[in-house]
């Protein structure tokens, strides 16, 4: 989805900024304004005046410690593609005047890049490492507003919530895995007001592209590396060879798609086709073979209280504590049996509307963590080898 651009055809850019500062003023004031905020501006001042956040102060910032920080680079996917995102901003001839910002999926700047006078600029509105930019904490920007509308989103001047973001142009896109649709975070490149040109959302749009495509590619080419290892041991016997997130590098005799639970030592799982196993560890991966022959796997979702599941199939027997959303998923493709639900129905079953679909993938994406193969996609539906009750 391409970056709307903030800024009509045909308009001055320095007339339009001054523009868009007094539809502001006016707006929050209360009075009237021949310049109307966009739909995304107004939907997002909306919320943010919910809040409670003030429009004419620098809101109170909330940021994190240089240990926190560091632990959600690492638990963040998009660390292997930020030099590649680095490189793109600083070939670019106008570099001095941009600010590349990539943050997690919770809108907290985990990367910044730029010249030292444009850290210094940002630094004053508390835009740097380990800040939370969300709506919630500093209203109407591109990082949060993109966040919030689940959508691409460019901002100029005033149309920026707080009055001293006002300097500002930003742009931001959200930065999904390829494999799942799950959200990873936001790109977001910003820059003096003044300086904003049509190419800047074209430019995030590319950088977008270019992370998820590479997320894809290092995907494959651990999964081949681990096919290679595994590749000895699938000798005799149904087994699998998977990762560290449970996705399936080789197979044989059996197949289970592109994924199953993700395995932890010592406990056992049960997977469609191999009834229970225990993981045994290889090198970046795991081998999963069946310890019995009973292939059958039963689920029980209890929700007399905190919804549990209890799953077991041979000799796996675990229970698993769900939130409610995920038992409500579960109950929802247990009724639709094996015709299933599309991501479009499970939105409308969940949140009324087909509005909601990548936040529906990224439930199932989150559930199928637990549960693996035996959530089917395309549909969405449990695993013909399972049979599941569900006690109320």
């Amino acid at each position: 989805m391409s970056v709307p651009r903030a800024v009509p055809p045909g308009q001055h850019l320095p007339t339009y900024a001054r523009e868009l500062v007094r539809m502001h003023d006016a707006v929050i004031a209360g009075s009237s304004s021949t310049l109307r905020p966009r739909a995304v501006v107004s939907r997002s001042w909306s919320r943010v005046l919910g809040l409670g956040l003030k429009a004419d102060d620098v809101n109170a910032r909330n940021w994190l410690g240089e240990a926190a920080i560091a632990r959600r680079r690492e638990a963040s996917p998009l660390r292997e593609v930020v030099p590649d995102l680095e490189n793109i901003v600083g070939s670019l001839a106008d570099a001095s005047q941009l600010l590349l910002v990539v943050t997690d999926r919770e809108g907290v700047i985990l990367w910044r890049s730029g010249t030292p006078a444009v850290r210094r600029r940002a630094d004053a509105l508390g835009f740097f490492e380990g800040a939370d930019w969300t709506e919630r904490r500093v209203g109407t920007n591109s990082i949060g507003t993109a966040l919030a509308e689940a959508a691409p989103v460019e901002l100029l001047a005033g149309e920026h919530f707080e009055q001293g973001q006002h300097p500002w142009y930003c742009t931001a896109t959200p930065v999904h895995d390829p494999r799942t649709g799950e959200l990873l975070g936001v790109i977001d490149v910003s820059g003096p007001a003044l300086t904003l040109h049509p190419a800047i959302g074209a430019l995030v749009e590319t950088g977008r592209l270019l992370a998820e495509s590479r997320l894809w590619r290092y995907h494959q080419e651990r999964l081949e590396r681990l096919r290679t290892v595994g590749a000895p041991v699938l000798t005799s016997g149904p087994a699998l060879v998977v990762d560290d997130h449970g996705w399936v590098a080789a197979a044989h005799g059996v197949a289970v798609g592109s994924r199953i639970a993700v395995p932890v030592a010592g406990q056992p799982l049960a997977v469609p086709g191999l009834g229970a196993c225990v993981p045994e560890r290889l090198a970046d991966g795991w081998l999963i073979r069946p310890s019995s022959a009973d292939r059958t796997v039963t689920l029980v979702l209890d929700l007399t209280g905190t919804p549990q599941v209890r799953l077991s199939g041979g000799d796996a027997d675990w229970r698993r504590t769900v939130t409610r959303r995920h038992a409500e998923i579960l109950v929802l493709l247990h009724r639709a049996g094996r015709d299933g639900l599309s991501a479009e129905a499970l939105s409308r079953a969940l949140y009324w509307d087909a509005d909601h679909v990548v936040t529906a993938r990224a439930e199932v994406s989150r559930l199928r963590r637990l549960l693996g193969a035996l959530v089917e996609t395309r549909p969405y539906r449990l695993s013909g080898d399972v049979r599941m009750s569900v006690v109320s």
